[in-house]
């Protein structure tokens, strides 16, 4: 069996500390190393040993079949050599379930994967390929993970097929599926029509789910002319006490609602389904400025919620213009309102606004401009490895990396106009959400990262967050050769492959992934990396 020969070096040391208003500011395990026992250094969750929780991510050649493989290290070297495992794959057989025997599916099938890496937390991993099971059944290169595989036939009458699987690298996972017969199928079929009674003229599509909005149907076209539909179920199906029918147009364009629909599978669609009188278009007007009166221009603007008839409806996205005017094209909310989204852009100082509205059937002009308010200032202090001089001309980088409860997830990546100061100090504007926090020296320092969740304003006094003071690590310089085993491999080398180290942290009582480095193997399969030193 292939296996990580030696191991790595460590992680950032993080100085703990929390931003006035959070929780964890009144439980500190540690500030600095002096506080923690022998062979342990101060993290951010406290003190603990700085050669545990570290795994390595190598991609070799995803272009070549050659998927990502995770190692969990238990030694730290400096020299860093890495073994690679066989590739792991994903097979299996296609069949069709008879009356008294099965037989091999022959026409095309997509397979879709998502996941993640089973070590790595937040690492994520996806594969779709689309393929023609033979008698000898499928094989499919992934990456090692844990994932939902979604098995798709071209015939949009055979229901989809989903499971769990867990990859580990160099195994070879089976995964056989068994689609029902036709005759075993359980049809629905029915007409979807507007408030006249009379079909939608749009393009429309349905699919049945679950009660936990799992797929039960494949999605299938609405025809246009008829509003005639039929969705084909699995023969579990006639076990449930009710399906949900979901009906949606094709296009972000239409100014159609979708709508969920409550069916019982062992009566079927006795009803038409009726997207109820959600009236016409109909258009939202406003001026969007900062809290100096200000306009924001190029703020993406849209609409969100229920409209006329229980359907849910996201209208389309526009631009503010350099007035900070806009102009939203959307449906006129139900009893109760709908919620106007303003998302500036990452220059500008104005944050993610939302604004309760309840939109008339005839049209609405805001009466009164849109405030933003200020994004958070995130601010702080580095210090070098000394831990008595400040740390200048550092970059500092917020990733995104989780939404806040009632919040959208940040969509940017935001970096500090400017490096660390000669004071060592830096500021960053943020909406609401988690960020991972990555911070990279310019001066033969390693790059070291934190977990940081920014509050809305109105939850941190003064609209500033302060983090306590963080130190930097010194580096230690990790070199290595990454190879193939095993007696097949033409070449042993690996390279140009991508190799990344991680020390997976809790946050909040959720494991996360700090990225300490990466790097790239030369030609021979050999690279060279800083990570830090605690």
């Amino acid at each position: 069996m292939r296996r990580l020969s030696t191991t790595v070096l460590l992680l950032a040391a993080l100085v703990t500390g929390c931003a006035p208003g959070d929780p964890e500011d009144t439980v500190i395990s540690c500030r600095n190393d002096n506080e923690c026992g022998d062979n342990e250094v101060c993290f951010p969750e406290g003190c603990g040993d700085p050669g545990k929780n570290i795994r390595v991510e190598v991609v070799p050649d995803p272009k070549g079949g050659l998927y990502a493989q995770d190692f969990r290290v238990e030694d730290l070297r400096s020299e860093q050599n890495i073994e690679l495992f066989d590739p792991a794959t994903l097979q299996g057989q296609v069949r069709v379930e008879g009356a008294s025997t099965s037989s091999t599916y022959s026409a095309p099938v997509t397979l879709r994967l998502t996941g993640e890496s089973l070590l790595i937390p937040g690492v994520i991993r996806r594969h779709e390929t689309t393929l023609t099971p033979e008698s000898s059944g499928y094989s499919l290169p992934v990456a090692s993970g844990r994932y939902t595989v979604t098995l798709l036939a071209a015939n949009p009458e055979l229901p989809p097929q989903s499971t769990t699987r867990d990859v580990q690298p160099g195994r070879a996972v089976t995964l056989d599926f068994t689609l029902p017969v036709s005759t075993s199928l359980v049809r629905l079929s029915g007409k979807v029509v507007g408030r006249d009674g009379l079909p939608v003229d749009v393009d429309m599509e349905a699919q049945a789910l679950d009660e936990a909005l799992r797929p039960l149907s494949q999605r299938v076209a609405v025809k246009r002319a008829t509003g005639e539909l039929t969705l084909s179920l699995p023969p579990s199906a006639a076990l449930l006490p009710n399906v949900l029918i979901q009906v949606l147009p094709t296009s972000a364009e239409a100014l159609v609602p979708q709508k969920l629909f409550n069916v019982n599978p062992r009566q079927g669609i006795q009803e038409p389904l009726s997207m109820g009188d959600y009236g016409l278009p109909t258009t939202v007007r406003g001026r969007v400025k900062d809290l100096e009166g200000q306009p924001v221009a190029q703020a993406t603007v849209y609409l969100q919620g229920k409209v006329g008839g229980g359907g849910q409806y996201s209208s389309r996205r526009v631009l503010t213009d350099a007035n900070g005017v806009f102009e939203a094209l959307t449906l006129a909310s139900a009893i109760e309102p709908m919620m106007l989204h303003v998302v500036p852009p990452p220059s500008s100082r104005a944050g993610i606004t939302l604004k309760s509205l309840t939109v008339p059937r005839a049209g609405l002009t805001l009466a009164q401009e849109v405030t933003c308010g200020d994004r958070m200032k995130v601010q702080g202090t580095l210090q070098l490895p000394s831990g008595s001089r400040p740390a200048a001309g550092v970059r500092v980088v917020a990733e995104p990396v989780a939404e806040l409860n009632g919040w959208p997830r940040p969509s940017y990546r935001v970096e500090a106009t400017r490096p660390t100061d000669d004071l060592g100090r830096f500021e960053l504007a943020l909406d609401p959400g988690q960020y991972r926090l990555d911070f990279l020296p310019a001066d033969g320092l390693p790059r070291v990262s934190r977990i940081v969740t920014v509050r809305p304003g109105e939850d941190t006094p003064g609209g500033v967050q302060e983090l306590s003071s963080f130190t930097l690590s010194k580096g230690r310089r990790v070199t290595g050769h990454v190879s193939f085993g095993g007696e097949r491999v033409m070449s042993p080398a690996a390279p140009y492959a991508s190799v990344r180290f991680f020390r997976v942290v809790d946050v909040e009582g959720k494991p996360s992934a700090l990225l300490l480095s990466q790097t790239l193997t030369d030609q021979s399969g050999s690279y060279s990396t800083l990570l830090p030193t605690r």
